[in-house]
């Protein structure tokens, strides 16, 4: 028996000492993000109907969490707070009432300058640090040229990708999706002006109105001038906000979409080859499964799910060529990789032949909703060959926030200590030397409002979820809010709950039964202690400049990426000119 205990010492001593030796020599760090990604559509998730053949096997050779949280419940947002550790409204990078994701390329808002990415602190800790895929944190602030919010000033020494996110309207055939309601009502106001104009001319030459040609031209000068300020914006939106850049310059202007997965993946395996003596860290951001779900002829109808599980397996196709290059290049053992998505899946998302969005599976809720879990579970999975367990599952709650202090860790860096930072290093977690989370208490915002709080109790192992305001679904009794893009934050889209609704994850995951007062003796109890964390949580908060505001988020022309000169920008791959 002694023996044993002996044994056991040895085998955690090395284990730990091999992790403090892998981290000594600063490992890769290779972090994999796809887009509107449903936890349910992965096969190590419990999904037996599609094939993910390349992340399953990801999990098996990692560890696996089920309680990871996306910070938001959009790609704007999101993807700020996994850059930066911290919730994005800290940044300003989240709504107030409108907007709750960057519209344009040529708009002026984004990641602010004074904020630290993880790639800023490794690329300080000399390590090569890239960006493949998509950006959606702005680009110009003042002028074309200025590039302040661009990956480029935010720490990456390399970008190639899409400075926006795949949208409708980068496939002619769909159709628009940016502001397009705003672009309906434009366009009617537009028609009902020139029929006016037009009817008062027919008047004069009829002699039935009495009014000066000047006044008719005047009017319809007018008229034309509203009609071609609002469509120079959104009358080129697939020109102005589906391209493709290689750091600073336009490459591709409008992109092609149907190569464009080959393109990422071409740039990807580069950078992987090119800087294979390392260190490096190499953010892969994936276009996929983001609608308009463009797919290759190799992938099409070869899903049980459409278009979009068709989507879903060319995406794991794409995941398991990266790993390849890992692998061919002897890095397998020397990397830290990590796979997520930024959100829920897009319940809302549909055409005419069906579903276009993911599938969140058990858990209610999806995109846009930053209360239930459907809009915030997603995978998180981690692989350091001979560093992490294999195999092992972690039901710990974490947060897509917590990638920041663990990749600044393990890069050798320091995390900011002049701001507050919401993240918490996994490290210890996937170690294996701490048995719970760092996090007691996590904070649910969709856009600037509080929807949720969660308490994990780790003595008694309750997980406590109190709802403050939950989202109105439509038609009733559906899970999403079908009709509309995603449900709304705030307003009468939402039904706020006094007293809050409060359930137990540990034994109610999928929220469908929330607990009253008389049947949980311990419910006004819980309530009071999440109550006082929140309180803590609020006096962390202060004002900041927001980057959702109206003037931040409209289109400018000169702030308008552009291959060639405006506003004639055309270009082929790598910039090659072609007609406008």
């Amino acid at each position: 028996m002694d023996s044993w205990w002996v044994l056991l010492g040895l085998s955690l001593l090395l284990r730990t000492s091999g992790f403090q030796a892998a981290n000594a020599s600063k490992p890769n760090i290779l972090l994999i993000m796809a887009d509107d990604l449903g936890i349910g559509d992965l096969g190590c998730y419990g999904n037996n109907t599609l094939r993910t053949p390349n992340i399953d096997r990801l999990a098996e050779e990692g560890v696996r969490l089920t309680q990871h949280l996306a910070a938001a419940p959009l790609c704007t947002p999101s993807r700020s707070s996994f850059l930066t550790g911290r919730h994005s409204f800290r940044s300003g990078m989240e709504a107030h009432d409108g907007y709750r994701a960057l519209q344009w390329n040529g708009g002026s808002g984004g990641l602010p300058e004074n904020e630290t990415t993880f790639a800023r602190i490794l690329q300080q800790q000399g390590y090569a640090t890239g960006l493949i895929g998509k950006w959606h944190q702005g680009v110009n602030c003042e002028s074309r040229t200025d590039h302040c919010h661009h990956p480029l000033n935010h720490g990456f020494d390399y970008f190639y990708g899409m400075p926006f996110t795949l949208v409708n309207d980068c496939d002619p055939g769909r159709p628009p999706e940016v502001d397009a309601s705003t672009r309906g009502r434009l366009w009617f106001y537009t028609q009902v002006a020139a029929l006016g104009v037009l009817t008062v001319a027919l008047g004069k030459i009829c002699g039935l109105i009495s009014v000066p040609w000047k006044a008719v031209l005047g009017a319809a000068s007018l008229v034309f001038l509203f009609f071609v300020s609002w469509y120079a914006s959104f009358g080129f939106v697939r020109r102005w906000n589906c391209i493709l850049m290689r750091n600073h310059d336009v490459t591709e202007q409008p992109m092609v979409l149907e190569r464009t997965a080959h393109l990422m993946l071409q740039e990807a395996v580069s950078y992987i080859e090119r800087n294979k003596h390392g260190p490096f860290l190499l953010f892969v951001s994936l276009l996929h499964v983001h609608i308009p779900l463009v797919t290759t002829k190799q992938f099409l109808g070869k899903s049980q799910h459409g278009l979009y599980g068709d989507n879903v397996e060319e995406m794991d196709w794409l995941v398991g060529e990266i790993l390849q290059a890992i692998e061919e290049n002897g890095l397998k053992n020397t990397t830290f990789t990590y796979f997520t998505s930024d959100h829920g899946g897009h319940l809302e998302a549909r055409d005419e032949r069906g579903q276009l969005g993911g599938w969140n599976g058990i858990f209610r809720g999806g995109k846009g909703m930053g209360g239930w879990e459907g809009g915030i579970r997603v995978p998180g999975i981690f692989r350091w060959p001979g560093v992490l367990p294999a195999g092992r599952v972690i039901h710990e709650p974490t947060s897509l926030m917590d990638v920041f202090p663990t990749v600044v860790e393990l890069g050798g860096g320091h995390v900011p200590q002049d701001r507050v930072i919401d993240g918490r290093s996994l490290v210890p977690l996937l170690q294996g030397t701490a048995e719970h989370s760092a996090h007691e208490f996590l904070f649910h915002y969709c856009g600037k409002y509080l929807h949720a709080a969660r308490w994990h109790e780790k003595d008694s192992g309750r997980l406590w979820k109190v709802h403050y305001m939950t989202p109105r679904f439509h038609p009733k009794g559906a899970g999403a809010c079908h009709g509309q893009g995603v449900c709304p934050c705030s307003g009468d889209g939402v039904t706020q709950h006094s007293p809050p609704l409060l359930f137990d994850l540990s034994r109610d995951p999928s929220e469908t039964r929330p607990l009253p007062p008389g049947s949980e003796p311990r419910y006004h109890a819980v309530l009071a202690r999440v109550q006082e964390a929140l309180e803590q949580h609020r006096r962390t908060l202060s004002p900041v400049p927001p980057q959702f505001s109206l003037g931040n988020i409209v289109w400018k022309p000169w702030l308008q990426p552009c291959c060639g000169t405006f506003p004639l920008c055309a270009c082929t791959q790598d910039g090659d000119p072609s007609e406008a």
